[in-house]
């Protein structure tokens, strides 16, 4: 099997994420991708969408570095297992700037068509974040 789709995605991560290349996304994306963040729609398609996402983070975490931990390709689709460390600087989704350090994990499911990136289905551990930034403590215990 071919290993383009994989050589893509570690385009994403190496150019886009850590290069700050966001116009990168244009060559990666087709213009309609759809992008999913834990189960919910993004509202900004293609390459356009892509950026705003990342450059947003990297604005909050201006030292974040992306990792590939795995990176399997079946199909039309690429699976990325990922990792990334990074300073809370600026706003993060209305939480002011912690000067935290976190650490941070997700998967993603790429599904490609024409050589580009069609579908992004993105899980992170957004609960671990949170966390890690103080906004909220350990989860009370049932019972």
């Amino acid at each position: 099997m071919s290993e383009k789709n994989k050589e893509i995605i570690r385009r994403l991560i190496d150019e886009v994420w850590n290069r700050r290349a966001f116009d990168v996304a244009n060559d990666l994306f087709a213009p309609e991708a759809i992008f999913f963040e834990s189960g919910v729609a993004l509202p900004q398609p293609g390459p356009a969408g892509v950026k705003e996402g990342i450059e947003a983070l990297c604005k909050a975490f201006p030292d974040i570095r992306m990792e590939i931990d795995d990176l399997i390709e079946a199909g039309d689709k690429v699976v990325l297992r990922w990792r990334s460390l990074g300073t809370h600087k600026s706003e993060l989704q209305g939480i002011p700037p912690t000067n935290r350090k976190i650490a941070a994990n997700g998967m993603a499911i790429y599904r490609f068509a024409d050589g580009k990136v069609v579908e992004e289905w993105m899980n992170t551990d957004n609960l671990g974040v949170y966390k890690q930034l103080g906004v909220i403590s350990v989860l009370p215990s049932r019972g």
